[in-house]
Parts: C-alpha cells; structure tokens; sequence
C-alpha cells in the first residue's frame, strides 16, 4: 500500500509525539498514567484510516512490549469495513506485526500473547452503557467457560504471559462522535493513548480534564493535541477532486435532474474516451415519505404516488431512459402489501442490514435519503442532486464530503473528471444563497485550494460554465524514462547488508521505556516500573518502504522488494535500521541521478472544455478555448500579451492536464505551468511565479526534455516580476524576467515590457 508524504509524515508525528510522551507520562497514581491525546484533523478523502494504521504500526515499532489497540467507532457499517482492511484487505500490509479481531472474539490467550500485536475493532455500542453491572452488554459479563474474569477486565488488566502490562491505545474513528459517557468509560480501561480523527472535534468534559493536566503540568499547547494536515496536500496528491460546480435551482425537480443527466454524459464519454476503469456515479438526496403538507399515500397505485425517491425513479427511467437495474434506492420508502412497487425497484429499506446487497449492485443512480448511509464513499460518484425542500434539514456541506473523492488518486486530462458536481434544489431562492454561503464557508476554511464554481439553474444552465474547445490541438505525454537507473538501483540493493541471521547489528541502542510489570508471586506480588530498552521488532522491509516514500514513492516500482533480505526482523532504532534508511536514500538518489524526463506524441491528448465562471471568465481572442476565470493579476496581464501575438494558446489547469513529473527529493510530484503555447517548431510550456517562488521553481522545474520519435520540441519559461541576476537575487523592481536553461543552470533575461517577456519565452533557441 503506497502512502504519500503527507500521510506518512502524519502518521510518523503522532507516533514520534506519543513515544516521546512514553518516555516520561504524566501519572495521576504511581501505577496510573494521564493518557496521551491527539487528534488527527483532515479533511474528507485524505485517508484517515490509512494514516491511522500507520501511527499503530509505528507505535508499535518503538515500544519494548507488543500493545493492544482498540479500534472504535459508531457505525456498524463502517466497523466491517475497518475490520475488513486491516485484516485481510487494503491496510493489512501495513500493519503486519498485529493479529486483527473483531473485539467480542478476543480471548484470554489473545491478552497474554506476546508474540505480536492486537487490533480490537467494534462500534461503541459494544461497551456504551452507563450501569455495567445491570446493563446487557456481553464485554461486562463473565466468559465462565473461557475465562475467569470479564472481556473488560482483561482489558483492563491487559497481562501478558510474561506479567507485564500490555500499553493500551484506543483508536476512535470518526472522533466527533466521542462522547463525555464514552469517554469515562474508556477511560476505566486505563489506555496509554486516545487517537481520534475528525476535521470537526468536540472534546468532552472528560477528556477536557485531562488535557487540562498535561497542559498545566507538561506544558503543553493546543497544537501539540492536533495533528493538521494540509488540504493542498490532499488536493495535490490526486485523491480529491480539485473543482466544485454548484448549481442552485428554484424550478421543478425535472429542471435540474435533466442538467446533471446531460453533464453526467459528457463526463461518463470522457472517461470512456480515456478508457477508465470506471463510469461515473449520481446520488440523490430527498425526503423519503414527507410531501408538501404532510406524508406520502402509500394505499395508492406506483404511478400515483408523490413521494420524490418515486418522482426521481420514474424521472430517471420515462424520461432519460435509464435502465432500473442501474438504480438503487437506498432508504426506508414505505409500500402498502396490495400497491407494492414495480418487480424491478430496487428498495434497499433495511440499512446497515442491507448495506452488502448493496454495495454488490455497484448501481450508478443511488437515491438516498437525507442522512445518506454512513461508511458509504464511492470515488466514482461525481454527481449530487439535492432536493433542499423549505423543511428540511439537511446539510449540503455534508454530502459534500460524499462526492469529493477521486477515483484511483489521480487527476484526468479533462477538467470535468476532477470536478464533483452539485445540483441543488430549493423552494426559495434565499434558501441556495443560505447553502452557498455555508458551502463558502466550508471550502475556504477547511479546502481553500478547491476551487467552488457557482451558477444559477435554468435549463440548460450548467452548459453555460462549460467551455469547449474552438481549435483542435494535442499535447503530448510527458514521462519519467527510468531505466537508465534500473541496474544502478539493483547494484544498490545487492550492496545491503542481510541481517537475517545477525543477532547484534538488529539490536536497538539507547532509549528505555518503563512498562509496569507484575513482581512476585501469588500474594506477595507487587506492581513495578522496570526499564526496558529494547523495542519490538519490524522488518526491513517496513522501513526500507516508508523511507523511500517519504520523499519519492516513484523510485520504489524499480526496487525488488521481495528480496529476502528484506525479510530480516529489527528494531526501529538499531544500527541495522540506520543501514536501510541510508539505503533508502540512495536509491532515491539513484534513481532521481540517473532518470530522465521525455516527451512522446505515440499517446497524444486533445485539449478538452473547461469549466469557467460566468461572472469572472475573461474572454480571448486565439486562445483554444473563447476565455478562462480564476485569473490573477499577473496570470491575466501575461495572458493579454500572449493573446496579442495571434499564437495558439490555452490556460493549463493546476492539476490533470498537461502535468510535467518532476525528478526532485520531495515536494511536488508533477509541475502544471500556467499556460501552454504552440509555436513553430514545437510547444513552450510558460509558468508566470511570484517572486517568493522563484529561488525553488527555477531549479526545479527549468529542465532540458528529451523527445522521442515525432514528438514536438518542448521548451519550460517561468515569468517573474521585475529585475534578477544569475544568484536568483531580485535586483529591482521594474520590468520582468524570463528564466530558461542556459549551459544547465536556471539563466535570467531581462524583459522591460510584458510584451517583451512574452516574445522572449516563445523563442525556443
């Protein structure tokens, strides 16, 4: 499982923050510790899981006794699919020294093994009850013919065969549902640790008091409880959409549906054209039985029902021709026993309980209610019709998260692949302009590198803020040739040392823990404190891969490793260990030293439409497309004098069309320049910069580009406002300078105009 520098520097921070509060915890008794706290706070699509489960295997890494995880969280639904990707799925790589269980079938055996780690996963509502003694739940109960004490008290024991006391880490997905009753009673477990993760954290009382000791008596501060990820690191790396299209409609349900039909064509024939393993997704979120005035007649035929999951039905199906087997609707629509629904209606009115069926329909038009079901996040849903009745209650900013991932973590040559789709409809107008300005509020707080497109529905509306191409133009594709570095990069992990057989080198030097240890026997037996200085083992290839991810996850599809030597069990802070991160280094190195960047025209893409907003679009005269919004001042001045030259010309997206891969430690994995021109001889690629920005791009992104076979000529300028010299120093203020590669380094020209800088970056010699 590959994760991205962002998620690996998160995960590595809860965990380097935790094992450093292991060294010296806080106690509110001589035997009792003052849990450590973190929130992990992203926004939707970021992987939260992901990240989670490295922080656990991380955790486990540096501490000297196998821990016990509790996995939690609310819903059933997600539950399963938690439990079934860190056992056998997606995550179970990740967290290969644990065994994973659903927490009922843990056993006594599991408590005491120490052999390996254990990830417990259940719904809160396994232990969620004030009275333990006179509830029902079967944790508080006693296993008479498996054990002698109560699931809940080996938790809270936690021994392992050796008498010490297992570290305890509860892990609370989903942490806005964390409540103060929740809280106390995780906190009679005893853990060393509470992780949540939510964008939206509450902190209950409880767990206030808490964080009020290890501020008063640890010093610490409120970013030392929270792990922030950034949102331009999450929209940057492919896995959420970059564009939001929101259409506010105050007309007949028909009106809008038939807008998303006529765009959800045009997305789904683009991602045919580009062969994509998937087609794109609707959802549709209404009241369930409710009508204006009161709740649908069900003791009436199908067709003269008024219930909207059956209007948006029989709307799909009469009028658009959509097949009912690619239908589902997904909530609790009641029937009558002698006006059921049509033999092809496919009511999934159970829930959680229905949610497999479901799930295995893979339907392309899912009508939800206004809850939607939790846990349910296809990345191929790109479209969502909302029907905001003046009664509801719903939250489009909600559904947002439901509609903002992206299939298969990457961005599409065409725009509209990477735009999540909203068309909204409501009674009054004041109702759209209330939902905007939440949606507003959303983005620019939590996402401000998502850019939110507005327009006002009408039919046919949503065409207006999609531009097609008025000239046809192909761009090539542009690579990393890695093959020169193929027999550098095996030379490198032929020269590593196996450890396999070493029994010194895999030994960790330094750093003690204390683990509370059961001394004695029987009643003379005491609790202690006893140093511990060794940390459970891992294997080479654990950290091999997450050093190399770390700054560039390319390299490792070059690396082979399934080597055995990968296999060598040690610990996280040996000499040994030490000996694979530089290994790491250098393959990145390597591969970086060694690689090349090219251009090819065998797999040509046509310049696609683009999305623009009606009321900021600049139009052109040459450009491909008749004019671009989102223009700053410098984009827009350039833009002008490009136009004036009479080139063909067009306004790159920031991510997903023409994408340059970059061959730099860390930072970004590919370059977007601003605009892309066509001249004689070939195609010049043209970045416009702030000064701030100009020191890092020019080395970075100023770079000679093979070509292969009949590709064009490809050349890179970036454009800076006023005077530089040779050591990247701004000199003055006046005119602008253009950078190209001269002798293979970043080399200024002076321009005085902007009509200057222009004829510059289109010469290619």
């Amino acid at each position: 499982m590959e994760l991205f520098p962002f998620q690996i520097e998160a995960s590595t921070s809860i965990a380097d923050r935790y094992a450093a509060y292991a060294v010296d915890p806080l106690t509110t008794t001589r035997t009792k510790i003052v849990p450590f706290f973190q929130n992990l706070n992203s926004i939707t699509g970021s992987g939260k899981t992901l990240i989670l489960a490295d922080a656990v295997s991380q955790i486990r890494s540096q501490l000297p006794v196998e821990p016990i995880v509790l996995w939690l969280s609310k819903g059933k639904v997600v539950v399963w699919q938690t439990f079934a990707n860190l056992s056998s799925g997606k995550y179970a790589e990740l967290i290969s020294g644990f065994t994973v269980k659903p927490l009922m079938d843990a056993r006594q055996f599991d408590i005491e093994n120490i052999g390996c780690g254990l990830i417990l996963v259940a719904t809160v509502g396994k232990f969620n009850q004030a009275d333990k003694e006179k509830g029902d739940r079967k944790i508080y109960q006693l296993a008479l013919d498996d054990a002698s004490e109560s699931l809940w008290d080996m938790l809270k024991q936690r021994r392992n065969t050796s008498g010490q006391r297992r570290p305890f880490i509860v892990v609370y997905d989903e942490g806005h549902n964390l409540t103060d009753q929740q809280t106390k009673l995780l906190l009679d477990l005893e853990p060393d640790a509470l992780i949540a993760a939510s964008a939206t954290m509450r902190i209950p009382p409880e767990l206030a008091q808490r964080m009020m000791r290890l501020r008063q008596d640890k010093g610490w501060k409120d970013a030392d409880f929270v792990t922030y990820i950034k949102s331009s690191a999450v929209v940057e790396s492919g896995l959420v959409k970059q564009q939001i299209l929101l259409g506010g409609y105050v007309t007949p349900m028909e009106v809008a549906i038939d807008d998303m039909m006529d765009s959800m064509k045009r997305v789904d024939a683009s991602s045919q054209a580009l062969v994509l393993p998937f087609r794109p997704k609707a959802i549709y979120v209404s009241t369930t039985n409710a009508v204006h005035g009161g709740m649908d007649n069900c003791h009436v035929s199908f067709e003269s029902r008024q219930a909207r999951p059956i209007l948006i039905w029989r709307h799909l199906v009469e009028h658009h021709g959509i097949n009912p087997s690619e239908i589902a609707v997904y909530c609790n629509l009641k029937f009558e026993q002698k006006f059921p629904p049509p033999s092809n209606f496919n009511l999934f009115a159970g829930g959680d309980n229905d949610y497999e069926s479901f799930v295995a329909g893979d339907f392309r038009h899912i009508i939800f209610n206004l809850t939607l079901q939790e846990g349910w996040d296809d990345p191929a849903c790109y479209f969502a019709y909302i029907d905001k009745d003046m009664g509801s209650r719903d939250q489009v900013t909600q559904i947002i998260g439901r509609v903002l991932r992206q299939p298969q973590a990457q961005h599409y040559p065409d725009p509209s692949l990477n735009t999540a789709h909203f068309f909204i409809r409501a009674d009054e107008r004041s109702i759209f302009d209330d939902v905007l300005r939440e949606v507003q509020a959303k983005i620019s707080a939590e996402s401000p590198e998502i850019t939110l497109t507005v327009f006002k529905g009408s039919q046919g509306a949503v065409a207006k803020t999609i531009l097609p191409s008025r000239k046809v133009k192909q761009l090539p594709e542009v690579s990393i040739n890695a093959e020169p570095a193929m027999e550098p990069i095996r030379k490198v992990i032929s020269s590593m040392q196996d450890y396999r057989q070493d029994r010194v080198n895999t030994v960790g030097t330094g750093g003690r823990i204390q683990v509370l240890q059961t001394i004695g026997k029987s009643g003379g037996s005491v609790e202690e404190w006893v140093d511990i200085e060794h940390s459970n083992r891992v294997t080479a290839r654990w950290i091999f891969v997450r050093e190399v991810q770390k700054t560039y996850s390319r390299a490792l599809n070059l690396c082979d490793i399934e080597n055995p030597k990968f296999d060598a069990l040690i610990e996280y802070n040996s000499p040994a260990a030490e000996h694979i991160r530089e290994a790491a280094h250098k393959i990145v190195a390597t591969y970086i030293d060694n690689s090349n960047v090219i251009n090819c025209f065998a797999d040509p893409v046509l310049v696609p439409s683009v999305t623009a907003d009606p009321a900021s679009i600049v139009d052109f005269t040459f450009s491909i497309h008749e004019g671009y919004s989102g223009l700053n001042n410098f984009e827009r001045e350039f833009a002008q004098a490009l136009d004036k030259t009479q080139r063909v010309w067009f306004r790159n997206p920031p991510r997903g069309l023409f994408e340059i891969p970059l061959l730099t430690h860390g930072g970004s994995k590919n370059f977007n320049p601003d605009f892309v021109v066509w001249v004689d001889k070939g195609i010049v690629a043209i970045d416009t910069k702030g000064d701030h920005l100009i020191f890092e791009d020019s080395g970075r992104k100023l770079f000679s580009i093979d070509k292969i076979g009949n590709a064009p000529d490809l050349a890179i300028r970036l454009v800076t406002r006023g005077q530089w010299n040779e050591q990247r120093e701004k000199v003055g203020a006046e005119g602008f300078t253009v950078w190209i590669m001269r002798h293979g380094r970043p080399h200024p020209l002076p321009a005085a105009t902007m009509s200057d800088a222009v004829t510059i970056c289109l010469r290619l010699t």
